[in-house]
C-alpha cells in the first residue's frame, strides 16, 4: 500500500529487454533502507526490488518490468532517461498524507489542458469511458504517482471524463508534474473507495 505522496524522483539509467524489462533506476535514497523484495511505487506502478546498491543519497535499485505492466501503463515510460516518481511502501504507523493507493494503474490518460490559476497550475486531463464512474468532485485520484483532489469534473458526449486538478507550486518541485506539457500521457489510479461503491451500486442495481 502506498498513500501518494511522493519521496523522491528518480531516473531510468539502464533498460534491458530480459525476457521481462530489466530496469534500474537511480535515486536520493538510502539503500540500506531499500530490501530485496519490497514494493516501490514508480509513478504509479507497484514494483518489487530484485537488486539494490549505491550509497546513502546516491543510490539505486532495480526491477522487472513484465509485459502486461508495460501495456498498462504510459508509453516509453519504461525507457532509459525517463523520470519517475517515487514511493516507498507504507510502513504501520506512518503518516496517511494522501489517499489509499494500491499502485495498480487503471487506466492510460492524457493532458488536454494545463493553464496558471494564481501561484498553482490548472490540469485538465482526459480519461478512458471506464473510469468515468469512479471520477467525481472532491475525490481523490492517482496521476503518476502523485495523490491529488479532483476540482471538477465534466462528462463527455463519448462516455469518456475530462476533470481538473490544481498542483501547488511544492507539488510541481518535488513531482515530474511540474515537467507536464499538452499531448503527455499519464498513469491514473482511481481510489479504492470509489471502486467498491461503485460494485456495491452496479449489485443493487
Amino acid at each position: 500500500m502506498f498513500t501518494g505522496i511522493v519521496t523522491a524522483i528518480g531516473t531510468i539509467t539502464a533498460s534491458e529487454q530480459r525476457g521481462d524489462r530489466h530496469v534500474t533506476i537511480a535515486c536520493p535514497y538510502d539503500p540500506a533502507q531499500i530490501a530485496i523484495g519490497a514494493s516501490i511505487a514508480c509513478s504509479g506502478a507497484c514494483m518489487t526490488v530484485v537488486e539494490k546498491g549505491g550509497t546513502a543519497g546516491d543510490a539505486w535499485f532495480a526491477v522487472s518490468v513484465s509485459a502486461e505492466s508495460v501495456s498498462c501503463t504510459v508509453p516509453g515510460m519504461w525507457d532509459a532517461g525517463s523520470k519517475l516518481n517515487l514511493e516507498q511502501a507504507l510502513r504501520l504507523g506512518d503518516e496517511l498524507g494522501g489517499h489509499i493507493v494500491t499502485g495498480h494503474v487503471d487506466a492510460v490518460g492524457h493532458l488536454i489542458g494545463l493553464a496558471s490559476e494564481g501561484e498553482s497550475t490548472r490540469l485538465t486531463i482526459a480519461a478512458p469511458q471506464d473510469l468515468a464512474p469512479y471520477i467525481a468532485p472532491k475525490g481523490s485520484i492517482t496521476v503518476n504517482g502523485v495523490s491529488l483532489t479532483v476540482n471538477e469534473v465534466a462528462d463527455q458526449s463519448d462516455g469518456s471524463v475530462h476533470f481538473g486538478l490544481n498542483i501547488i507550486p511544492h507539488t510541481a518541485e518535488v513531482t515530474t508534474l511540474g515537467s507536464f506539457a499538452e499531448g503527455d500521457a499519464v498513469n491514473l489510479e482511481i481510489d479504492t473507495m470509489a471502486r467498491y461503491l461503485q460494485r456495491m451500486v452496479a449489485l443493487r442495481g
